[in-house]
Protein backbone atom coordinates (compact mmCIF):
# COMPACT_ATOMS: atom_id res chain seq x y z
CA UNK A 1 0.00 0.00 0.00
CA UNK A 2 0.94 3.64 -0.97
CA UNK A 3 0.53 6.69 1.77
CA UNK A 4 -2.33 8.87 0.04
CA UNK A 5 -1.79 11.62 2.63
CA UNK A 6 -0.22 14.59 1.09
CA UNK A 7 -0.59 18.02 3.19
CA UNK A 8 0.79 20.71 0.59
CA UNK A 9 1.66 22.98 3.75
CA UNK A 10 3.68 20.17 5.37
CA UNK A 11 5.72 19.84 1.86
CA UNK A 12 6.06 23.36 1.77
CA UNK A 13 7.71 24.09 5.25
CA UNK A 14 9.73 21.04 4.58
CA UNK A 15 11.25 23.04 1.53
CA UNK A 16 11.60 25.88 3.68
CA UNK A 17 13.52 24.05 6.31
CA UNK A 18 15.40 22.54 3.44
CA UNK A 19 16.71 25.76 2.76
CA UNK A 20 17.79 27.37 5.32
CA UNK A 21 19.09 24.54 7.21
CA UNK A 22 20.11 21.96 4.06
CA UNK A 23 18.31 19.20 6.67
CA UNK A 24 14.60 18.09 6.23
CA UNK A 25 13.73 16.45 3.36
CA UNK A 26 12.19 13.12 3.48
CA UNK A 27 12.00 11.01 0.64
CA UNK A 28 9.34 8.70 0.33
CA UNK A 29 8.77 4.79 -1.53
CA UNK A 30 6.44 4.45 -3.57
CA UNK A 31 5.29 0.71 -3.16
CA UNK A 32 4.71 -1.37 -6.87
CA UNK A 33 0.92 -3.07 -6.98
CA UNK A 34 0.13 -6.43 -6.37
CA UNK A 35 0.43 -8.46 -9.13
CA UNK A 36 -1.98 -8.03 -11.74
CA UNK A 37 -3.46 -11.10 -11.94
CA UNK A 38 -3.99 -10.72 -7.64
CA UNK A 39 -6.00 -7.40 -8.34
CA UNK A 40 -7.97 -8.75 -11.05
CA UNK A 41 -8.79 -11.73 -9.13
CA UNK A 42 -9.62 -10.01 -6.24
CA UNK A 43 -11.76 -7.71 -8.35
CA UNK A 44 -13.61 -9.78 -9.96
CA UNK A 45 -12.94 -9.39 -13.22
CA UNK A 46 -12.49 -11.20 -16.35
CA UNK A 47 -8.95 -10.31 -18.02
CA UNK A 48 -11.12 -8.83 -20.93
CA UNK A 49 -13.04 -6.47 -18.77
CA UNK A 50 -9.30 -6.15 -16.40
CA UNK A 51 -7.66 -5.00 -19.65
CA UNK A 52 -10.32 -2.49 -21.05
CA UNK A 53 -10.59 -1.21 -17.72
CA UNK A 54 -6.28 -0.47 -17.46
CA UNK A 55 -6.96 0.75 -22.05
CA UNK A 56 -4.46 -2.38 -22.48
CA UNK A 57 -4.87 -5.08 -24.97
CA UNK A 58 -5.86 -8.40 -23.58
CA UNK A 59 -2.69 -9.96 -24.94
CA UNK A 60 -0.67 -7.36 -22.77
CA UNK A 61 -2.32 -8.21 -19.59
CA UNK A 62 -1.79 -11.96 -20.59
CA UNK A 63 1.66 -11.22 -20.76
CA UNK A 64 1.65 -9.47 -17.42
CA UNK A 65 -0.16 -12.05 -15.91
CA UNK A 66 2.82 -14.64 -17.38
CA UNK A 67 5.44 -13.06 -16.13
CA UNK A 68 6.67 -12.27 -19.50
CA UNK A 69 6.16 -8.38 -19.15
CA UNK A 70 6.08 -5.71 -16.40
CA UNK A 71 3.47 -2.49 -16.29
CA UNK A 72 5.38 0.15 -16.96
CA UNK A 73 4.22 4.25 -16.65
CA UNK A 74 0.24 5.28 -16.36
CA UNK A 75 -0.20 1.20 -15.97
CA UNK A 76 1.38 1.20 -12.78
CA UNK A 77 -1.16 4.15 -11.50
CA UNK A 78 -4.19 2.28 -12.39
CA UNK A 79 -3.22 -0.89 -10.79
CA UNK A 80 -2.42 1.45 -7.63
CA UNK A 81 -5.72 2.52 -8.41
CA UNK A 82 -7.58 -0.99 -9.04
CA UNK A 83 -5.50 -2.22 -5.46
CA UNK A 84 -6.22 0.27 -3.00
CA UNK A 85 -9.30 2.57 -4.69
CA UNK A 86 -11.82 -0.55 -6.35
CA UNK A 87 -14.58 1.15 -6.74
CA UNK A 88 -12.89 4.55 -8.62
CA UNK A 89 -11.19 2.03 -10.83
CA UNK A 90 -14.22 0.12 -11.90
CA UNK A 91 -16.15 3.37 -12.24
CA UNK A 92 -13.16 4.39 -15.12
CA UNK A 93 -15.03 5.03 -18.34
CA UNK A 94 -13.35 2.12 -20.88
CA UNK A 95 -12.11 3.27 -24.56
CA UNK A 96 -14.39 0.29 -26.14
Amino acid sequence: MIDCDFNIEEEIEAIRTFKETGKGLVSRELLLPSPPREIRQKLGLTRQAFAALLGVSKRTLDHWEQGKRQPQGPAIALLRIAENNPEVFISLPTAH
